[in-house]
């Protein structure tokens, strides 16, 4: 009971701090730019049109749901709202997992909202997979922006956290490569003990540049329902562990 609220009024003050008018915003300008882009484009004007909104906006959706849950949070610690409402004796995991839920909802929307010019652009079938792949990517930017803010309770250092990972997500496997196929010092320890630390990583971090992928809208994607199972189950097992993380610090806090 107390989850199901708390996630309905944090969807509710998504709708009432313009959440979707931005993310509206967002796409009026980014379908504006992909217009420029087509115009620009020599040959395959609808495929350089469909790959620069989709890229961008991946990017922008990502930006917006991050950036909205550090800032929600920092509002209610800065307010005082947050106890105020474990007054009520609100178990914490209930405020967790319900503000999570809430978060995952207005995720949702945005990824819903910002491929609706994708289904004009592409099949039907590739901006369904892009469109479930970015709602549950957002869902683990969402989970790790509530563990940072948590965790480090002031706003720049976990918005930091956030792109850092996120970016290092994105980027790991190119990292990975780059490790194993060096262009000299193979056999030197530094280079072992680097292509270790990236492997160890490798194995941490979700892999996210082969999420989400403009590819699957201008060629098409391939093995779609074995994709989506893979995604749904790395995703509820990130957003999983994230969750876990962010409720051990909050209930080792005093507030």
């Amino acid at each position: 009971m107390h989850i199901t609220t708390i996630g309905r009024y944090t969807a509710l003050e998504a709708l009432r701090t313009r959440v979707p008018a931005t993310t509206l915003l967002t796409l009026c300008v980014l379908l504006g730019a992909s217009l420029f882009v087509r115009e620009l484009a020599v040959t395959e004007s609808a495929r350089f049109q469909t790959g620069f909104y989709a890229a961008a906006a991946r990017f922008c959706a990502v930006f917006i749901a991050g950036l909205y849950v550090l800032a929600s949070i920092t509002r209610e610690f800065n307010d005082k709202g947050l106890e105020v409402l474990l007054a009520l004796d609100v178990p914490r995991s209930h405020y967790i997992c319900g503000k999570l839920g809430g978060f995952v909802l207005t995720a949702t929307g945005i990824a819903v909202l910002l491929s609706l010019p994708l289904w004009l652009l592409a099949p039907a079938s590739a901006v369904l997979l892009w469109t479930a792949s970015l709602a549950i990517e957002l869902a683990i930017v969402v989970a790790l922006a509530l563990f940072c803010i948590i965790t480090f309770n002031q706003l720049l250092p976990a918005a930091g956290f956030v792109a850092a990972f996120y970016l290092l997500a994105r980027s790991i496997t190119a990292m990975r490569l780059m490790s194993a196929h060096p262009v000299a010092g193979q056999d030197t320890l530094s280079h072992q003990v680097t292509s270790a630390l990236v492997d160890g990583l490798a194995f941490l971090l979700p892999a996210l540049d082969t999420w989400t992928q403009t590819a699957w809208l201008v060629d098409g994607p391939s093995g779609g329902a074995t994709l989506m199972a893979t995604l749904v189950i790395q995703g509820a097992v990130y957003v999983a562990l994230l969750t876990a993380a962010a409720l051990f610090d909050f209930y080792r806090r005093s507030l």
